[in-house]
């Protein structure tokens, strides 16, 4: 694999993990990406990470790379703006501090929208699973300076290396989300769209579906829920 000079010297140096991070991320994004999907761009504290990030992925700088869906996203209303135009198969990266509440409310809520996320940050890390893959630098002023952009460099420059690739781009069946503890079975994160009384209309990374709200005594929209076998088993937040 051959990387620009620039990211070169940033790759002797990444902390312990984070190139498998970055493998596994980049897999990922470009699976998606092949197969269709949208990268949305996040980052309400340093919006100017996000329109960097969405230029480098729409207009590569590279001869015979091609272009790819990306929209960088801008404060206020980013959470409604993703809510309102992702679609199941697309990938959210989130750049920021791993307490930026935008972030959190992100990925938290992306699963039901079917959309993976990818954090992108320096400094103290978000928790275990808060996304589908993090990429961390653990010095915070990195994301001030040029490791931080030489970081999401290399994410785009490894995501065009799996899409030059095609054996790399069937996507094995994912295998996330909350699980029922009593059968073992699947729970799935689900965000109400509309609610009547006892049953309520959700969106899931599956679709649309009506389940019964009878376990957690009613809903709002956009509350987040566990849903298993037609039921709302747990609310995981309000809106």
């Amino acid at each position: 694999m051959t990387v620009g000079a620039a990211s070169e010297q940033v790759v002797g140096d990444l902390p312990p993990g984070l190139a498998d991070d970055l493998a596994a991320a980049s897999l990922l994004l470009a699976r998606r990406l092949h197969a269709g999907g949208t990268l949305w761009c996040a980052s309400p504290a340093w919006p100017h990470h996000a329109q960097h990030v969405a230029v480098e992925f729409v207009h590569p700088v590279v001869v015979g790379k091609p272009a790819l869906a990306a929209v960088a996203l801008a404060e206020p209303g980013v959470v409604g703006a993703v809510r309102a135009n992702a679609r199941p198969g697309d990938v959210l990266i989130a750049v920021g501090a791993a307490d930026d509440p935008v972030l959190r409310e992100l990925a938290q809520r992306a699963p039901a929208w079917g959309v993976a996320v990818l954090w992108v940050g320096a400094g103290e890390r978000p928790p275990t699973g808060a996304a589908d893959h993090v990429l961390w630098l653990p010095d915070a002023m990195a994301a001030h300076d040029g490791r931080f952009i030489l970081l999401y460099h290399l994410l785009w420059e490894l995501a065009h290396v799996c899409l030059e690739h095609g054996g790399l781009l069937e996507a094995s069946p994912d295998c996330d989300g909350p699980v029922c503890v009593t059968c073992s079975d699947e729970g799935r994160l689900a965000e109400v769209v509309t609610a009547f009384g006892t049953t309520a209309r959700v969106r899931t990374a599956e679709g649309d579906e009506d389940v019964d709200l009878s376990l957690v005594g009613g809903a709002e929209p956009h509350d987040l829920l566990v849903v298993h076998a037609g039921m709302a088993i747990t609310l995981v937040a309000t809106a």
